[in-house]
């Protein structure tokens, strides 16, 4: 049986203004770049079963810079739809908002297509991926590169917790992430690694 490994995309403009980014598709700055390559050391020893990305091109380059090759795209895998959130900041969001906390209250509607997300939302994409996942981890390790929300809830729902329960797991942009297996149960091997 093999782990699960979770890469987040590296850094992008709105990443660093703290801006919610879902569907708006910014390419990695320089910097996000250099941090794409620093992963392929840590991912260069490892082959895979499945490699899974993100539709969005920040996840595409972010796995093509860490040397992951034969990655397919899946759209279950896109970062939460932040509805009418995309790319307001949480500081703007509280001046009229106070309370407003993305995992118990989410999101207003946005423009057509994009009406946002409830965690539970979320999960049921994290769930379908998951379902992929289990079936490929017989054969080996699995990869998956997508967004820092999105991954959160993945990560939740593999521990059998809440999609809300993502909250407790901070993820950094350009991160490495391994869940493993204890006594045939899914664990956190390592978190949030940096290169």
């Amino acid at each position: 049986m093999g782990d699960l490994l979770l890469v987040r995309h590296g850094e992008t403009e709105w990443s660093v203004s703290g801006q919610h980014t879902s569907w708006t598709d910014l390419p990695l700055t320089q910097h996000g770049e250099e941090q794409a390559k620093l992963l392929a050391p840590l991912l260069s020893s490892r082959t895979f079963a499945l490699a899974l990305s993100s539709p969005f091109g920040r996840a595409i380059r972010t796995a093509e810079l860490a040397g992951l090759t034969g990655v397919v795209s899946d759209p279950d895998l896109h970062e939460w739809d932040y509805g009418g959130y995309e790319g307001v900041t949480t500081v703007d969001i509280h001046r009229t908002r106070p309370d407003w906390y993305l995992w118990t209250d989410g999101v207003p509607p946005g423009p057509d297509g994009h009406p946002g997300e409830s965690p539970a939302e979320v999960g049921l994409r994290a769930d379908r991926v998951l379902a992929r996942v289990d079936a490929a981890l017989p054969d080996g390790d699995v990869i998956l590169v997508a967004h820092g929300h999105f991954l959160r809830v993945l990560t939740a729902r593999r521990l059998g917790l809440d999609p809300a329960d993502g909250r407790l797991f901070q993820l950094a942009t350009a991160t490495y992430s391994r869940l493993s297996t204890e006594h045939g149960r899914p664990v956190i091997a390592e978190w949030n690694t940096k290169p």
